[in-house]
């Protein structure tokens, strides 16, 4: 299994990032393009057993699996949410968004993610696995936050 941290600080207010991460599909789709579904299929007290049917664009291919929320905390000065999904049978994947307020304008956001291959020939491709991926994504929730904040 591979795991990538990345942390990143925002400019903008706590409530105004984690509406891009436990929000709309139209907020998501900002800074995860890829999202083309986001449905609710099971929705738990607490959200922790949550699932939601969820479809993703490589391409022109259109992935879909079953997205479940592992953790989840939705307090004034921190949020948190874990969420795992199988994607095609190959890879087990893990992402948790965690928020951490500075102050009225500031929020520090930290990115885990992992990745644990579930057939043996995948654990190949793995090994030339990268933290690019997860760096561009904390710059783009970074970008987005930042530049819809000053509107």
């Amino acid at each position: 299994m591979k795991q990538w941290t990345k942390e990143i600080e925002i400019d903008a207010p706590i409530d105004h990032v984690w509406k891009y991460l436990d929000g709309s599909l139209e907020n998501m789709q900002k800074i995860m393009p890829q999202v083309v579904s986001n449905e609710p299929v099971t929705v738990t007290e607490g959200m922790v057993g949550s699932i939601y049917l969820q479809k993703y664009k490589e391409g022109k291919r259109v992935m879909e699996y079953e997205v479940e929320t592992l953790d989840y905390l939705d307090t004034p000065n921190e949020k948190k949410m874990k969420v795992g999904f199988t994607l095609g049978g190959m890879f087990e994947i893990t992402a948790g968004y965690e928020l951490v307020k500075l102050d009225d304008d500031k929020t520090r956001f930290i990115y885990t993610t992992s990745n644990r291959p579930l057939k043996w020939f995948v654990k190949l491709l793995l090994l030339f696995g990268n933290d690019k991926v997860v760096v561009d994504f904390v710059e783009r929730v970074k970008r987005v936050a930042e530049n819809e904040e000053d509107k």
